[in-house]
């Protein structure tokens, strides 16, 4: 078998000829790499050269990849080749398009066209959620009208899995909150004698504001990236154009159940939560100030007026649907790759957090002058 070879003759004229002749094929070429790569770059760089690929006795794509790169990624202006060799570069030509290192253009502008770019993104990610928000209301009006359609058993699913298999992780996260929350307070109120306020900060801390963001994070973390991966491998097997063609509506089945049940969920994880978080408080401040259980649990209602129930369990319903919403996003964002699928996995959870923690602050200022104590 010809082993790959690189002659090189200068005519009467002094000009350079290079003559390729051999096998450049992947099993030929593996063990020479290292050797023709600089032989052939150095040979590149001679302006007027005739490169003859004529004598070439079989070429495959790694042999072809070779010389490209070695080319600079362009054909050379002087090139003696078959027909089925052009048609290799050629191909070669069409699919690549990174530009030489010594040709990436330089812009003055490149910050504002990043920034422009990235706003551009922005504004269609933002035009995509608002038009699945409206398809979702579309498919409530629906099936108001037509309730038979309600699809019960997605719902119920959803409810099953981000329900009631999140309560184990959330009772336990929601209980070391609670007793480290009500460790690190005892030791400052130790210091100025107001033992008995451990109650109003673990109420008001917990209830109000902990409880709802806690959740929201497990769940965004947890559901969240369950149901944009669902939707993604969804995305990328064709099953929802599948579903399409088969004239069965995304939002209605796949969109609307998770909406739907992560809004109804997400409250009562809140309360489960915060229950869990209040034992754990209870227990630790027991454990550090010797405060009874009776004395917490009388306390606790005037420490901690209603309304803050409310407004946590109207943070969980609020927080419940963006997350939801924001995971069904993501997830039909998936193009049919696994590279995307992870990316907008990663990307959700993230948005998810961030939204949350901005809802809130936004709650914290609406909500300043409710449930506080006189």
């Amino acid at each position: 078998m010809a082993v790959p070879s690189i002659n090189i003759l200068t005519g009467a004229d002094g000009g350079r000829k290079v003559l390729l002749a051999g096998r450049w094929t992947l099993n030929m070429l593996a063990p020479l790499l290292d050797g023709l790569r600089p032989a052939l770059a150095e040979q590149a760089t001679v302006e007027g050269t005739t490169w003859n690929c004529l004598d070439i006795e079989a070429l495959d794509s790694a042999g072809a990849i070779l010389l490209w790169r070695a080319w600079q990624r362009r054909l050379p202006g002087l090139l003696l080749a078959r027909p089925e060799q052009l048609r290799i570069f050629e191909h070669l030509e069409d699919t690549d398009h990174q530009p030489p290192a010594h040709q990436v253009p330089h812009s003055p502008f490149e910050a504002a066209i990043t920034i422009g770019g990235g706003v551009l993104r922005f504004w269609h990610s933002l035009v995509d959620f608002i038009t699945l928000v409206g398809q979702l209301l579309l498919v409530a009006l629906h099936l108001l009208r037509h309730p038979r359609d309600t699809p019960w058993r997605e719902i119920s699913a959803t409810l099953f899995k981000s329900g009631v298999l999140a309560m184990p992780v959330t009772a336990l996260v929601g209980f070391l909150i609670g007793i480290v929350l009500s460790y690190l307070s005892s030791l400052q109120l130790k210091q100025f004698g107001a033992d008995i306020y451990i109650v109003n900060i673990l109420g008001l801390g917990i209830i109000r504001e902990l409880g709802p963001v806690l959740v929201a994070v497990l769940v965004a973390g947890r559901s969240g990236s369950a149901m944009t991966a669902q939707l993604g491998v969804m995305r990328v097997t064709e099953e929802i154009e599948a579903l399409a063609t088969m004239g069965v509506s995304q939002s209605l089945r796949l969109v609307f159940p998770k909406v739907l049940a992560l809004g109804v969920v997400m409250p009562l994880l809140v309360l489960w939560a915060t229950a869990i978080a209040l034992i754990g408080g209870m227990v630790s401040a027991q454990a550090q100030l010797d405060i009874s259980y009776g004395f917490f649990f009388d306390t606790l209602p005037k420490a901690v007026p209603v309304v803050n129930v409310w407004i946590g369990l109207t943070k969980g319903l609020v927080f419940g649907i963006l997350v939801a919403l924001i995971a069904c996003h993501y997830g039909l964002r998936v193009r049919p790759n696994t590279e995307s699928l992870s990316s907008n996995t990663t990307t959700s959870v993230v948005t998810s957090i961030t939204v949350v923690i901005i809802v809130d602050a936004v709650f914290a200022i609406v909500t300043r002058q409710m449930g506080m104590p006189g």
